[in-house]
């Protein structure tokens, strides 16, 4: 089976998690709703039916913010080569692919770690010093100085060693001390945010003359990291294939390759894997130093391609994220893929939700809060679509025998 077949085979859970999810979502926007509320007394079915219509607002504008509007395709279908017109329409579900990206990167670093026993909550620093390395890589090697694809090729590499070697500082201390690789991790994210943010402030080499915020030199005039569409104004470049490659040899790495076991085995039974000869402390850095590498791999490509700017924050939320999606991918490489798209079309939606309706995007968390919960729990989320009531009855009462006399 091929990893695209197997996208589209973990995409089902995760689909029709989010239906369950919308609509649970949505009868907790209709109940939360006050001018519903407010009207049921001098209009009840008038404010009930305004209700219902403003729920299925926020979805629609939910769903053309993650896919694009029906009529700018229609429109640009008309027009038959016009590229502003597919530029205006497909650029919905461009940005959703291009929100999944790093949450694709760092889902699968903390999913090998995950696989290993290893408890990564370190992905979002990972990626900040990935995205350091890659910067500092660019502006070294770009603006003619080698080749564009050999500067592409030195991007992901300072990118992967800058990860990994974060990385390997709570994996090091996990195998020669014992120490909580869940503290340590954590502990690093805060170092690693700010220490991109002093070396910005402080760095000649990196930091933009004249600037209003902490940023680095428009990284866009060193390499520019080639597209994979037409439309040179979409964002969507190279990182995104790389990201299915990525998957592709990690599924190959975990479930195909003798290393692969042992680490999967020492993260099942550590006490087994040390009794069958694999090294439990190889393993816990081995597997710390592939998952820091791949977030690393992430964050050049998305601060070079997608962001061109090193700034402080450049992780954003990716880290406790990508968590939530290595869970709910089962830690599985596709799984993870999967997940990362749903996700990435949540967030692209929800701004367009928060800007054309009253809807708070608290709510949008809540909606995405459902999703996990419902993929969690799959025999709960089929129960609920094949009988939607089946949990709101009590148990049979059992017929009292009739005693004999």
């Amino acid at each position: 089976m091929t990893l695209l077949r197997r996208i589209a085979h973990d995409l089902k859970l995760p689909l029709l998690s989010m239906l369950v999810a919308f609509i649970v979502g949505g009868v907790f926007i209709f109940l939360t709703d006050i001018e519903m509320i407010r009207g049921l007394v001098s209009n009840p079915l008038g404010a009930i039916g305004a209700g219902l219509g403003r729920v299925a607002a926020a979805y629609g504008a939910l769903l053309r913010g993650a896919f694009g509007d029906p009529t700018t395709y229609a429109n640009a279908f008309a027009s038959g080569g016009d590229i502003k017109l597919w530029t205006r329409a497909v650029r919905p579900v461009v940005e959703s692919i291009v929100a999944s990206v790093p949450l694709i990167f760092v889902g699968l670093g903390v999913s090998v770690a995950f696989r290993t026993g290893i408890f990564n909550i370190g992905g979002a620093g990972q990626f900040a010093i990935g995205a350091l390395g890659g910067t500092t890589a660019a502006l070294l090697f770009g603006a003619g100085v080698t080749p564009v694809p050999i500067a592409i090729l030195l991007i992901m590499i300072f990118g992967i060693i800058g990860g990994a070697a974060w990385a390997f500082i709570p994996g090091f201390l996990k195998a020669r001390v014992g120490a909580s690789e869940v503290i340590t991790t954590i502990m690093l994210n805060s170092i690693a945010s700010q220490l991109i943010f002093f070396i910005v402030m402080n760095s000649e080499f990196i930091q933009q003359e004249q600037r209003l915020q902490p940023v680095s030199k428009e990284l866009s005039k060193y390499v520019d990291i080639p597209g994979i569409l037409p439309i040179e104004a979409l964002r969507l470049d190279i990182a995104f294939p790389i990201a299915l490659i990525t998957a592709a040899v990690v599924s190959w790495f975990l479930f195909r390759s003798t290393r692969g076991f042992e680490l999967r085995t020492a993260g099942l039974n550590l006490a087994a894997a040390k009794y069958a000869g694999i090294g439990a402390s190889s393993s816990i850095i081995t597997a710390m130093l592939i998952s820091g590498g791949i977030s690393g791999l992430g964050g050049s490509l998305v601060v070079v391609g997608m962001a061109k700017q090193l700034a402080p924050g450049i992780e954003g939320s990716v880290g406790f994220t990508a968590i939530a999606i290595a869970l709910v991918g089962r830690t599985k490489p596709s799984g993870v893929v999967a997940t990362a798209l749903v996700f990435g079309f949540l967030q692209q939606g929800g701004r367009l939700m928060q800007i054309e309706t009253i809807i708070p995007i608290e709510m949008l968390l809540f909606v995405q809060a459902l999703v996990i919960a419902f993929i969690a729990a799959p025999g709960l989320t089929m129960q609920i679509l094949k009988n939607p009531f089946s949990g709101l009855r009590g148990r049979p009462r059992q017929a009292k025998a009739k005693v004999g006399s």
